[in-house]
Parts: C-alpha cells; structure tokens; sequence
C-alpha cells in the first residue's frame, strides 16, 4: 500500500509547492512510483511541472465534487510522476463541500482506489487551514512541514500542531509527523541559524538534518516548468531535495511506530517564549538579525 504524504503550513510562502514537486521528482528519479495531487486552487504545482492550467480539462476538483476516479483525472507527467492537477475552480470547493455528507474524508475516499498503485502519494496543499487542507490531512499517513527559517516560523507551527491533535482525536488518529523541512535557509544571516537552532532544540527528533537553501536555480525552475532535478542538477537545491528523498525513503521500514508526536498548547507556548528569549539572546550578542 502506497504512503501518502501531506506537505502543509498555513503560512504562505514557506516552499510547499517547491517541496512537493522536487520531492515527487526525486523520488520518481530514485525508481519509485509517485502520484502528486495538487489540492491547492493556485495550480503552482500544477503549472511546475509544466502543465497549463488554463488547458486542464478534469482536475482535482472533479475528484472532490462529482466523485470522478483519480484514474481517470491523472495525467503524466514529463518527469516520471504521475499528477492530478488543480485549476482555479477548486477555490469554490469549500463552499460546495460544507454540504457533502462525510466532508472531511471526501479525499481519503477519492484516493483509496488509486492508492496501491503507488508507493507515495504527495499532497501540496493551499497556505490555509481550510476545508481543503483538512481533506489532506484527514486522508494522509504522514505530515510533511516546510518552516521558513525566520521569527514567525515557530508561530505557525504550533498553530498547525495543535490543529493536527485536533484532527488526530475527530477524523485521522493514524496521522504521524514526516517532520519539520528548513526552507529558504541563508547560513550568511544570524536569523536563520538561531531559528533552525531553536526548533531543532524544542522538536527534537522532528526537524530534518537536510536544510533547503535559498537557491536563485531553485527559485527560477518552476518558470521553466520543470523540477530542480532537470532545470540544474548540480545545484544546491537539486543536491538537498536529493537528500531529502533518500531519508523519506530511509524512514519507511520504521515508519508504523516512528514520529507519533502531539503537542499541547502550554508546550507551543512554551517553544514560542523559547524563541524570543533566543532571539533576544542573538541580539545582545551580534546586533539587529540580517
């Protein structure tokens, strides 16, 4: 049975959609079946591998409102994966499925079909925790968490946990943390190192050694339609996403009892005070943070 992945955080910005499709291509490159879902009405995965969303006749929508197969919406992409894409209709998905009986699992159900004729499902999901993201993580076995290495990061993810124990009593109690990706990391600033320091100390054992670098290859890929992996190889962001999926893939024979891991709020608070006292720490020794 294939391992469905969710690539979430309600803060924008922070290299969801990045991740998900360099992280689909290098699995796919690494010999293994991948499907990526795009369930974020923007389509930035969708058009990052190259599809024009304007040209997309079935996309995720029609999986999630008029019950059509994922067999049937999917499409190949020129890199390997297969992709369901998105296209702007499924902005209006929220509204139409406030009404539909078993709202939170609609995509757990659309997915179950398709499911083991992959090894790994990817979900890029929308910058929100709405309806669209909660069908994500309701139907997926592990939660993925791009962090932009900066002050509010910590904020956002303890929002995201807490929405995560939440969802592990009501809808998915099966749901691990994947764990906890370093995006955008500049090692030139005292920003990024103090933050990367601060979530490595409080989440201990979910933060990937592998950091994504703020890459100028990695940013202008997806206008070219194309992963990191086929735009340069030999990047910077080629080689981490690389590294990234070989310990995705390393984590799979321990995956049944590793990283099932809920949070309080006194603990999210607790993280919180721990990153302003660092940072303030950051500040009485080096100065303003670049």
């Amino acid at each position: 049975m294939g391992r469905t992945i969710a690539i979430a955080n309600q803060k924008g910005g922070v290299g969801k959609t990045t991740t998900a499709v360099n992280l689909a291509a290098a699995l796919a490159q690494l010999s293994h079946s991948v499907l990526l879902i795009d369930v974020d009405p923007q389509a930035n995965a969708t058009s990052g591998v190259g599809i024009d969303r304007i040209s997309v006749r079935k996309t995720t929508y029609h999986a999630l409102l008029l019950q059509q197969p994922l067999a049937t919406i999917k499409t190949a992409s020129n890199f390997g994966f297969d992709i369901v894409p998105s296209d702007r209709n499924l902005a209006g998905a929220e509204v139409e499925l406030i009404e539909v009986a078993d709202r939170d699992v609609v995509l757990r159900n659309a997915i179950a079909p398709v499911k083991d004729s992959y090894e790994f499902i990817l979900l890029d999901c929308p910058p929100s925790l709405n309806l669209l993201t909660l069908n994500a993580l309701a139907a997926a076995d592990s939660l993925l968490v791009p962090v932009q290495c900066e002050y509010y990061a910590l904020e956002g993810v303890s929002e995201l946990f807490n929405t995560l124990a939440r969802l592990r009593r009501a809808v998915n109690p099966r749901l691990k943390i994947e764990g906890l990706l370093l995006t955008m990391y500049d090692e030139r600033t005292n920003l990024a190192p103090a933050v990367a320091a601060d979530l490595r100390s409080f989440y201990s054992g979910l933060v990937f050694k592998t950091t994504i670098p703020r890459n100028v290859r990695l940013a202008e890929a997806p206008s070219y339609g194309k992963p990191i992996a086929y735009y340069d190889a030999k990047s910077r962001g080629a080689e981490a996403y690389f590294q990234l999926a070989e310990y995705v893939l390393a984590t799979m024979t321990r995956f049944a009892k590793f990283r099932l891991i809920s949070f309080s709020p006194a603990d999210n608070s607790r993280a919180r005070h721990s990153t302003r006292l660092s940072l303030r720490s950051w500040r009485s020794r080096f100065g303003p943070l670049a």
